[in-house]
């Protein structure tokens, strides 16, 4: 009979919609997949909850699913109480739950601090395994270098991000390898560090494909008020770009808004220099849209390419379900779906960017996000390729 993997999950918390219940549940109860309920190839049996409060869904869980112990340590939760590490992948699902926001408005999740312990096991035993971490590395760019260094230096598959570059496209663009892309832009929305990071990986699940793939950042800024206008009259920004997200949005999600002046009142805009001379950006356009929109101007095309980033925005959420068929690959191959370069990219951008917009708008350079990678051929929801 085949092995089946074991993973552990270590998590902050696990109430009714956090990502914990999004991710953690599929692996315990399956999942609906091409017409059937998918069950993944692999059992989780050991939990980690830092936070426990009202509305815990843990303890349920564990009695529901008796395979799957919760352990009151990381460490006990990867060894399953004993003295070396006893499964085979790691979720390390950081997100939500009562920790603090510094005066630069970054949530000081404790990724970096459950990522080390993880590593201490690893280390301890001289073996590691897959471990998945979601959303961004850290809210601290050093700490997210050397989460990268260490998977690197101990040589275990390491995958993170979102949902976001696997959900659905409409209409269904896939940027053909090798593209020469002139300038590109993504809208988004919502809270600048929690969504704009996802507008970050959204922007860099697309371009990452441009001719000689990601060579890294070499500045970054963000704005707001009237630097926004004054930016987009700088030509810094595109107009036209946002005009062309926009048009491919369903009637029902557009909003017939003054778009300058609403964005210049709840916006904000991240600027982007890319070392091979790119220009992109992020509007976050709250006021807007509440939707993620990706646009780009291509050479030798004179209209501008765009599509809209559709997520199920109520139950079940099914764009975790394209997450999880990434994690589980991982986790049965012990290869990344698509390269953990770029969240660290997006990890490094997110930094500068609260780091700019708690100073005004100042602009960085960037020469620590000399990150150089190609893209993977991984698909997203609807990619028919």
């Amino acid at each position: 009979m085949p092995h089946r993997p074991a993973i552990a999950a270590i998590t902050t918390i696990y109430h009714k919609y956090s990502h914990t219940q999004h991710i953690v549940d599929r692996f315990l109860e399956g999942y609906g997949w091409a017409g059937t309920h998918h069950h993944p190839p692999m059992d989780l049996v050991s939990l980690y909850v830092d936070q426990v409060g009202e509305g815990d869904l843990s303890r349920d869980r564990a009695e529901r699913f008796p395979q799957m112990k919760i352990y009151p340590s990381i460490a006990e939760t990867l060894t399953l109480g004993g003295d070396t590490l006893a499964v085979d992948g790691v979720l390390l699902v950081g997100e939500h739950g009562e920790y603090p926001t510094n005066e630069k408005g970054q949530r000081q999740y404790p990724r970096y601090e459950m990522f080390q312990e993880i590593v201490k096991v690893f280390e301890a035993g001289g073996r590691s395994v897959p471990v998945f971490n979601d959303k961004h590395l850290s809210w601290n760019w050093e700490w997210a270098r050397e989460m990268y260094d260490t998977a690197q230096r101990l040589g275990f598959a390491f995958m993170a991000g979102s949902s976001l570059p696997v959900c659905w496209r409409y209409p269904p663009l896939l940027l053909e390898r090798g593209v020469e892309i002139e300038e590109a832009l993504v809208v988004g929305y919502g809270g600048l560090e929690s969504y704009g990071f996802h507008a970050l990986e959204t922007l860099q699940c697309m371009i990452e494909r441009r001719k000689g793939g990601e060579s890294g950042i070499g500045a970054v800024r963000a704005v707001r008020g009237e630097a926004i206008g004054k930016t987009r009259a700088a030509g810094k920004w595109s107009l036209e770009l946002l005009e062309a997200a926009l048009a491919v949005l369903p009637e029902q999600h557009r909003r017939n808004v003054p778009i300058l002046e609403t964005l210049q009142k709840r916006g904000a805009v991240y600027l982007l220099e890319h070392r091979d001379g790119l220009r992109s950006s992020v509007v976050m356009a709250n006021g807007v849209s509440a939707q993620f929109i990706f646009a780009a101007k291509l050479k030798g095309r004179k209209q501008p390419v765009a599509t809209w980033f559709k997520l199920e925005e109520g139950k079940p959420y099914g764009h975790f379900e394209h997450l999880l068929r990434a994690i589980e690959h991982m986790i049965q191959t012990r290869r990344p779906a698509y390269p953990v370069e770029r969240t660290l990219v997006t990890t490094g951008v997110l930094d500068r960017v609260m780091h700019s917009l708690a100073d005004n708008g100042r602009r960085f350079e960037t020469p620590e996000l000399k990150i150089e990678y190609k893209a993977s051929d991984w698909g997203f929801a609807n990619d028919k390729s």
